[in-house]
């Protein structure tokens, strides 16, 4: 059976069912294709549950700190570890059905299954056609788009010779489906994924070692948010090792759990721990999907495309980790509603990265939106910064949370926002504001001279701008 749509969608991931409702708004006939489940890597693997278990890591902790604030609390507090897990069940799913429920508003078609984009054939001049092999069994359908957006996501990646068994070796898909905690376990990469399972497994009581190849976690944020990172972590007692090689081929399962070796500064040293969480980036699915009967080029597996997401084949598009940009959810969702905006001959600027907000969820959380310092330097920038600490905001202590602080960069010559890092309490939601700054091209003067409500942590971003010029009231 075949049946034309204007735009068919291949990946129901947050890229994906973004760019087809959007594209359900512009007034098109839309289909979305998806093997699993709709909402994809962000909904079921990702962000959402691994917030869930971090909230829920964060609770015990205030539970365990609950003295300090005069509170009493009858016996130990401790982890029930299948009860969060449940937690987390309940709020994808909840979210799922919303999804489900828009492309019903939408009137959007859903195929579960298997998609496979066809050559040019009897059914389109053009390649594009979507064979989707339907999970239940029957018989396959055609689907014959106008215009044809990839969605197809990523997939966690591995070292070459360490093989995820999801039992003893975990990539993070396997970590959010254990049913017991493990005493020990050991992260194999530092940056964002593994510090966040670092940070909610050691608040959970797991004795945690932390072993990542470059010489500092976080490689890609600010360096002194990285290195605040660390002190605080060092004085919680994570262990981490930076600079560390690990050994893929050395591997191997012992009576009492797992085992590798690692190259720290030239000597050799051994590991070990009740398992393996593997957290060393992700790559494009692009594999199986029908890219050789089209034109489309890739390069290292990242489908290759332009400013709106257009393919070689200009009637298919490319979004979200299927293509090299940022693997962040909000990304994709943004590169899926300037594709279909595109399709539908909608005016549509080009995305810039740079003020893409990122955040890390870690139990002190970090936030940052434009460019590090040190890339500033590296663009020529002639930079001025300013620094404000949370330890000199009332709200912060009132939390009980007074670690980390507030770093925002400008250039001398416009004054212009080049960038806003920021590591404390609550800071991924404080970040916005500061994202909105540098779409504004704002000047440190102009945030200084907002006025923030006290007291709030927001004001520490106030305290930031003003110092740029040295002016910061409290600090």
């Amino acid at each position: 059976m075949a049946t034309e749509y204007d735009v068919v969608v291949l990946g129901g991931g947050t890229g994906g069912y973004v760019a087809a409702i959007q594209a359900a708004k512009n007034g098109q006939k839309v289909a979305v294709v998806e093997k699993g489940k709709v909402g994809g890597t962000c909904l079921h693997r990702g962000c959402i549950p691994t917030k869930a278990l971090l909230r829920s890591a964060e609770v015990l902790q205030t539970v365990k700190k609950a003295s300090e604030f005069g509170v009493s609390v009858e016996g130990n507090a401790g982890i029930n570890f299948l009860q969060a897990q449940e937690r987390k069940q309940q709020i994808v799913d909840q979210l799922e059905k919303g999804i489900h429920q828009l492309f019903k508003q939408g009137k959007i078609d859903l195929f579960v299954g298997t998609g496979t984009i066809l050559g040019p054939s009897i059914f389109s001049p053009t390649a594009g056609t979507v064979s989707v092999e339907l999970e239940d069994g029957s018989e396959n359908e055609m689907l014959i788009p106008k215009n044809l957006i990839i969605a197809t996501g990523s997939k966690p990646r591995t070292l070459n010779g360490l093989t995820i068994d999801e039992e003893n070796v975990l990539s993070s898909d396997g970590a959010l489906n254990l049913e017991t905690l493990p005493k020990s376990i050991l992260i194999v990469g530092g940056g964002v994924i593994g510090m966040e399972w670092a940070s909610m497994l050691h608040d959970f009581g797991v004795e945690v070692t932390v072993l990542e190849y470059a010489d500092r976690i976080l490689p890609t944020e600010d360096k002194e948010v990285a290195k605040e990172l660390a002190r605080l972590y060092k004085k919680k007692n994570l262990t981490m090792h930076t600079s560390a090689e690990v050994q893929a081929a050395s591997y191997k399962k012992t009576n009492n759990g797992v085992e590798i070796k690692a190259i720290i500064k030239g000597e050799e040293q051994t590991f070990s721990a009740d398992k393996i969480l593997v957290s060393v980036g992700r790559s494009a699915n692009t594999e199986n999907i029908g890219l050789q009967n089209t034109d489309i080029a890739t390069e290292n597996g990242f489908i290759q495309v332009n400013d709106f997401y257009q393919t070689k084949e200009s009637h298919i598009y490319a979004i979200g980790d299927c293509i090299p940009t940022i693997q962040l959810a909000h990304v994709a969702m943004e590169e899926g509603t300037i594709a279909a905006n595109h399709i539908a001959g909608k005016a549509t600027e080009k995305l810039d990265y740079d003020l893409v907000p990122r955040c890390i969820y870690t139990s002190t959380e970090i936030a940052s939106v434009g460019i590090t310092e040190e890339q500033a330097k590296e663009r020529g920038h002639d930079v001025k910064k300013g620094k404000f600490f949370f330890r000199g905001i009332g709200k912060a202590l009132v939390y009980g949370e007074s670690d980390g602080f507030i770093k925002i960069i400008a250039d001398k010559k416009t004054d212009d926002i080049l960038g806003v890092s920021m590591i404390g309490p609550h800071v991924t939601d404080m970040i916005s504001e500061a994202a909105l700054a540098q779409v504004l091209n704002a000047t440190p003067w102009e945030v200084g001279n907002t006025i923030h409500p006290h007291p709030t942590l927001a004001e520490s971003f106030r305290e930031a701008a003003l110092a740029v010029d040295g002016n910061a009231i409290h600090g």
